[in-house]
């Protein structure tokens, strides 16, 4: 085995926590080497180019980006192949791709929030992969920076999680990882230093030239054996309205070309001789066409329609598959279906049948690994497990805005036996950052959902932040009653903690529905009439059904009303306009508020137009007769 180096060649992921400024900091590498040329107007975030992740503020797909960095630290022309990665866990399919690309990470950590809870998930993936880490603290100018205490906690950080994983990757070696070059950086100003600033001070040099040299010196040049055959791993998957099918990947071995025919290794061992019809390499983010490839190179190919992630690019003659991709087990489900309320197919062009459901459902499989989509026996609904109840609200949202009619189900944890046949749920670690006067409503609020504090820390700043562990079923419908105790101030963020024994009932919300007993239109009078005593979710003059939930009730149990009750003429004069003027606004409900807030016996209705929450069962009496059996079964169990 030969092996040899690609010197002009640098692949590194750079890791966060979710909104410590990652896609910023990126922005600026590019800016700052040239790579959008002098007239091209290009917009903030531009790594975040779906319209949900522009929305939210946050990075749901891992994307790559080249820079080509001919600076004072280098010989000459080097490409920094740079891939952007999400920082919330429940994308960590994406993560653990992006990390499959590169052979070192910049650690990038808030210069005043420091580690948290994403850092740790996205550092420990790192350190599973053996790569190399350099820290970047961003951020150095906010007021509240506090630069050494958050250097001295990822250096911590580094630590325990090296040595937690000594036990499980014998070979690892320690001294490497905590041997971490630290640089400080402002990415919105582009300026980075390794000399640390004043706590609120930009660094004392105006460029990046630091953080370039940083990840020229530290992240090594990829290695390849010289001898091998084509080794080429299908990281991602786009498609092209021109080419079809994107396949990207990572060159290990050999060299690819526009043309050649190669062997294309599925996830079953099985394999085919394929034609690569087109060849794509990445310059600042855009693709454009190349003849061949080399080790080490991330580039796109075409002409493989039934290509999917986790499969080899070989050799035809001599064929060396590399290893699938493992992705952390799904932890929350969720029934997807086609819209089965009253008011399904109102709008014309909305897509509404099972097998466009299904068919959709499959796409997404393609292309999202730590999704899975399970047959639960019903022709028109599917189970769909991920990692959180964000990613599966995102594909839901996406469908939503493709024009599909769902109905969809209130996400619930996947379950497991343990070896002596207990049953066991997901738990999470959660970190809470919160004002300090909101400290016992916070642990009050935990208590209740089977949370155990682990730790809290007091940072003399009037702030404190909190550590717990907790069912990830008590995490279902968490944020909303969180944001209203802490009056939108605290801050809350979790990862997986693995699997325990069943935590036993947790109580959801403590207030009940508002539904309404017939179909009809909202009118303004019994809006009036009832709002004494409920919160609404809809407005006057829209159309409801029997079995819709139009408010929330200040007290626990469910009340059936007639929201359609229209006012008796009289002879008097009618004050309508006056009437509306008296109702207070009806609360709006977003699709992950919605799924937050359903009970088990509810479910959301999605539809391109609006979010609707409605009964499981819609007939009232029907409805009823259920809820007393259920009474009489949990009293003889």
């Amino acid at each position: 085995m030969a092996h040899a180096l690609r010197p002009d060649l640098r692949n590194v992921a750079i890791i966060a926590h979710v909104d410590h400024g990652k896609t910023t900091l990126v922005d600026a590498m590019l800016r700052q080497t040239g790579s959008f040329g002098e007239h091209a107007h290009v917009e903030d975030r531009a790594m975040d180019s779906g319209d949900l992740e522009r929305e939210k503020g946050i990075t749901i797909l891992a994307k790559n980006t080249a820079i080509t960095y001919n600076g004072e630290h280098s010989d000459g022309p080097v490409t920094i192949n740079v891939v952007d990665t999400p920082g919330h866990a429940d994308f960590g399919g994406e993560v653990e791709r992006a990390l499959s690309m590169v052979d070192g990470v910049v650690l990038l950590v808030d210069s005043s929030e420091g580690p948290l809870p994403q850092t740790r998930f996205v550092l420990r993936k790192a350190l599973e992969a053996k790569l190399p880490v350099i820290l970047l603290v961003n951020k150095t100018d906010r007021p509240d920076a506090r630069i050494a205490h958050v250097e001295s906690e990822a250096q911590d950080l580094l630590l325990g999680l090296a040595s937690d994983l000594v036990a499980d990757i014998p070979d690892l070696d320690v001294d490497a990882l905590l041997d971490v070059p630290v640089v400080y950086a402002s990415g919105r100003n582009g300026a980075a230093s390794r000399n640390r600033p004043e706590n609120g001070q930009l660094p004392d040099n105006p460029d990046l030239e630091p953080l370039f040299a940083a990840i020229l010196e530290h992240v090594p040049a990829p290695s390849y054996d010289d001898e091998a055959p084509l080794q080429a791993w299908v990281t991602n998957l786009d498609s092209s309205p021109f080419l079809g099918r994107l396949a990207l990947l990572r060159i290990f071995n050999g060299t690819l070309r526009k043309g050649q025919t190669v062997a294309w290794v599925r996830h079953d061992g099985s394999h085919a001789n394929a034609r690569i019809s087109e060849l794509l390499v990445t310059q600042a983010l855009d693709r454009v066409p190349a003849e061949s490839a080399g080790p080490g190179d991330i580039v796109a190919i075409a002409g493989i329609d039934q290509i999917t992630i986790g499969e080899t690019i070989a050799d035809p003659e001599d064929i060396r598959p590399l290893p699938a991709i493992r992705v952390d087990d799904p932890a929350i489900s969720m029934t997807v279906g086609t819209n089965t309320s009253p008011l399904a197919g109102k709008v014309k062009g909305h897509k509404l049948t099972a097998r466009m459901v299904k068919d959709r459902l499959d796409r997404e499989l393609i292309g999202n690994v730590s999704l899975k989509v399970l047959d639960i026996g019903r022709p028109d609904a599917w189970e769909v497990q991920g990692r959180g109840e964000l990613a599966l609200a995102i594909l839901v949202e996406n469908m939503r805005r493709e024009g599909f009619e769902l109905t969809v189900g209130k996400p619930q944890v996947v379950t497991r036996r343990s070896d002596d046949g207990k049953v066991q749920e997901p738990f999470e670690q959660l970190t809470i950052d919160a004002p300090e006067e909101y400290l016992g409503s916070i642990t009050q609020l935990l208590a209740a959902r089977k949370g155990r504090m682990e730790a809290m820390t007091n940072h003399g700043t009037g702030w404190v932040r909190m550590e717990f562990v907790v069912p990830s079923r008590g995490l279902i419908g968490f944020r909303t009653e969180f944001m209203s105790v802490t009056r939108g101030t605290g801050v809350a963020n979790a990862i997986s903690a693995g699997y325990d024994d069943w935590a036993g009932h947790i109580v959801a919300r403590s207030s009940g529905s508002i539904v309404a007993d017939r179909a009809g239109v909202v009118t303004p009078f019994a809006m009036l009439a009832l709002q004494e005593r409920m919160t609404f979710f809809v407005n006057p003059t829209e159309e409801v059904y029997e079995g819709m939930v139009v408010g929330e009730n200040s007290r626990a149990d469910d009340m059936d009303v007639n929201i359609t009750k229209e006012k008796k003429l009289t002879n008097m004069r009618s004050a309508n306009a006056d009437e509306l003027e008296k109702l207070t606004p009806p609360r709006q409900l977003s699709l992950e508020e919605s799924l937050e807030w359903a009970r088990e016996d509810e479910c959301v209705e999605v539809t391109p137009e609006i979010i609707r929450i409605r009964k499981v069962i819609l007939d009232h009496t029907v409805r009823a007769r259920e809820t007393a059996r259920l009474k009489r079964q949990d009293a003889n169990a």
